[in-house]
């Protein structure tokens, strides 16, 4: 289907700040500065599973996380990644790269409900995300 026809759940463009757009996915920063924490979301429409894209597809989105999480490693020195697709609460398939620390506000529970979410200073929200624009090799959105 064209891309022109995906748009991203109302949920995820309002806990999140945009990134930039891989091949396959538009990569997300969530709002909650106590676990660095990105989303990619595949640009394709109707899809709730993995097994809803197409089998090249599933190997673009793993290549994808890999790199994202490269990066994110890189970046914040975290000790440990979580990485998941769970989607019991926003249904459009989305795959969450946290970086963690044994020091976190949530260690080592999940990140879900564990803290309320805490606001980045805007310069720390910018810079991280300026890194992994340079890591990713993507440029920001311009819708």
């Amino acid at each position: 289907m064209p891309e022109q026809t995906w748009s991203l759940h109302p949920q995820l463009a309002a806990d999140t700040v945009p990134v930039g757009d891989l091949a396959l996915t538009r990569v997300l920063l969530a709002n909650d500065a106590n676990y660095p924490w990105l989303i990619l979301v595949p640009r394709r429409p109707g899809l709730t599973e993995l097994i809803d894209l197409a089998p090249n597809e599933q190997v673009q989105l793993l290549g994808e996380i890999d790199a994202a999480a490269r990066a994110l490693k890189i970046i914040t020195e975290c000790e440990k990644l979580n990485i998941a697709a769970l989607g019991n609460v926003v249904a459009q398939l989305h795959v969450h790269v946290v970086a963690r620390r044994h020091s976190d506000a949530a260690w080592p529970q999940p990140v879900w409900g564990a803290a309320p979410p805490r606001a980045y200073y805007p310069t720390v929200r910018d810079g991280l995300i300026g890194a992994l624009r340079r890591a990713l090799q993507i440029e920001p959105i311009r819708d």
